[in-house]
């Protein structure tokens, strides 16, 4: 790969050449939780201090494989810190720029954010990861989410995919027997739910990124399952937002809210408060990024109490298509002052059992597989889709970073009733031309 335009594939090439189990593309979706610290054993005075920022669903992988390489390297001690996504959008990429970020902190697959891969390996500041053995392992579909002009810049330990994390105890009360297959369904199954006093749909949208996730998982089925080829027009201005499938998911996101499906004013409500409504049977479920499944399970009282399913965004189950991407992940700063030992953990992190550990962790799909990898049973019924029914999350392919923003913002202001469709896919639009 000699450019990165080069690099850019259509969608069904994509995942062709992914096959099996493999999904991909870059994933935006995180946990908000308050900022916490884990560290790794005590170090010593001759040893080296790495630091990492990253984002709250990256704490249960990182506090198990922080003390695993304590044991392997107790001379290097590693602080870890969570913050919220929002958060480190901000303040880490305002650190690379000034030359004082953490050694190792989080990266976002692809491009489309401030801190996606694509976006900081361009402005040089993140180390060149090619030389480590698990880089020569990334299937050739994931490596527009990995690589940038052929050399990887990110770690990530698998793909996760978006649908509804539904309870089990809310759907029988509601008498639901299974998931829905198409969207008349899933709006029957909402029907029921609210008939027996249980909020269909908790929907967080105060906080930000939390807002794009019902819109990515209808437009896999309105958009690319009519023209798989979306992106390259789109790119060769040859359509826009708002003269594809995008109008049609926004008019079933606010199908939604019209008919009563969410809870009271969703833009006053937190990614957190959407976690306690799903996992206390107050509400149905949420629509919701499989890496954060690990935190409605332990907000419940019992994790087999919730599962997973596509939503279906067609009214034909065979037209249903889903959206799937890499998990975000991490780097090293290239200007930190441990660049080395920094990527030495990077390393570590890439050997199978490290990756199989991470992806266990938050019900992701590894991103290589041997005899001792694991797939959540929450995420098997997306399986069958993500051999040619599956598309990279939205963002992936978007050529800078100036949409998703806007994209937060436009379904806020629709959900508040401030915008219309119109309106949105036209700012959309505009961003994207940027």
């Amino acid at each position: 790969m000699t450019d990165l335009r080069d690099a850019r594939l259509s969608r069904v090439q994509f995942f062709r050449m992914m096959g099996g189990l493999a999904v991909a593309a870059a994933a935006t979706a995180c946990s908000t939780k308050p900022e916490t610290t884990a560290t790794t054993g005590g170090g010593s005075a001759a040893g080296v201090d790495l630091k990492f920022l990253g984002v709250a669903d990256q704490k249960a992988p990182m506090d198990a494989l922080l003390a695993a390489y304590q044991k392997a390297k107790p001379e290097v001690r590693l602080t870890a810190s969570f913050a919220p996504t929002d958060q480190v959008q901000t303040s880490v990429r305002t650190q690379l720029g000034a030359g004082n970020a953490p050694d190792l902190h989080v990266v976002y697959p692809g491009n489309g954010s401030a801190m996606s891969m694509t976006q900081i390996a361009k402005a040089g500041l993140l180390a060149d990861l090619s030389a480590q053995a698990w880089t020569q392992t990334i299937p050739t579909g994931f490596k527009p989410a990995f690589q940038l002009d052929g050399k990887t810049y990110i770690y990530s330990a698998g793909s996760s995919v978006i649908g509804a994390v539904y309870n089990k105890k809310a759907f029988e009360k509601a008498g639901v027997d299974a998931p829905p297959t198409t969207w008349t369904e899933f709006l029957g199954v909402c029907d029921k739910l609210k008939k027996a006093g249980i909020t269909p749909i908790a929907l967080g949208a105060q906080t930000p990124w939390v807002t794009q996730l019902i819109t990515y998982a209808l437009v896999p089925s309105t958009v690319y399952a009519k023209d798989p080829t979306f992106d390259d027009k789109q790119l060769a201005g040859q359509t826009s937002f708002a003269q594809s499938g995008w109008r049609q998911a926004m008019e079933m996101y606010l199908e939604l809210q019209k008919r009563g499906f969410f809870n009271d004013k969703p833009n006053g409500t937190t990614f957190e408060q959407q976690i306690s409504m799903v996992a206390t049977g107050k509400a149905g479920m949420a629509i919701q990024v499989s890496a954060v499944l690990p935190d409605f399970r332990k907000a419940a009282s019992s994790p087999d109490d919730l599962s997973m399913f596509p939503v279906p965004g067609a009214d034909d189950a065979n037209q249903v298509w889903i959206p799937a991407g890499v998990v975000v992940g991490l780097g090293a700063s290239a200007k930190g002052k441990h660049v080395e030992e920094a990527k030495a953990f990077i390393d570590f992190l890439g050997k199978q059992e490290n990756i199989n550990a991470w992806a266990k962790a938050i019900a992701a799909i590894p991103l290589t597989q041997d005899s001792s990898s694991t797939i959540d049973p929450a995420v098997q019924s997306f399986l069958p889709f993500t051999k040619d029914r599956a598309v990279p999350f939205m963002d992936q392919r978007w050529p800078n970073a100036e949409v998703q923003p806007v994209h937060f913002a436009v379904i806020q202001e629709l959900l508040a009733g401030k915008s219309t469709i119109d309106e949105a896919l036209k700012k959309m639009d505009e961003a994207y031309k940027k």
